[in-house]
């Protein structure tokens, strides 16, 4: 398995429990915005902004969501959904996770991290990048 990014909620994200559906209604989101982008520029946006197709997988009691690349410069992202405790604290968590070495491919590593940063900011939530850097769209005090 590849490099991972965590998508954590903190306090003051947006929301404090995610599920794989919201998952799949923010990338539908994403996508109607970068048709509407494209609409405006007058150039098809969307098939370069996403250029793959959604498959809802499950191995065991494990449930994913599989982004399937469109063309010769993506293969695949797998995001999953799950919760972390630590100090008595559950932090609910959105997981991407990139190819490992010999499948990835530079454009699968530019929209993993670029889809991690767009539900980040809209979730107000703490990403921690492929790179281990934390990024903090939440409010922090």
């Amino acid at each position: 398995m590849g490099k991972s990014s965590y998508i954590k909620l903190r306090n003051g994200s947006t929301l404090q429990e995610i599920t794989l559906d919201k998952v799949k209604e923010l990338l539908t989101m994403y996508i109607e915005r970068t048709v509407k982008t494209g609409e405006l520029v007058s150039w098809e946006y969307d098939e370069a902004a996403f250029p793959y197709s959604i498959e809802e997988k499950e191995e065991g009691t494990t449930k994913y969501l599989y982004l399937k690349g469109n063309g010769p410069l993506y293969n695949y992202l797998l995001i999953g959904v799950g919760k972390e405790e630590l100090d008595g604290e559950t932090t609910p968590y959105i997981q991407i996770v990139l190819p490992d070495e010999d499948h990835l491919t530079p454009g699968d590593f530019g929209k993993g991290s670029e889809f991690a940063k767009y539900i980040a900011r809209y979730l107000k939530a703490e990403l921690q990048m492929f790179n281990d850097r934390i990024l903090y769209f939440n409010p922090r005090k």
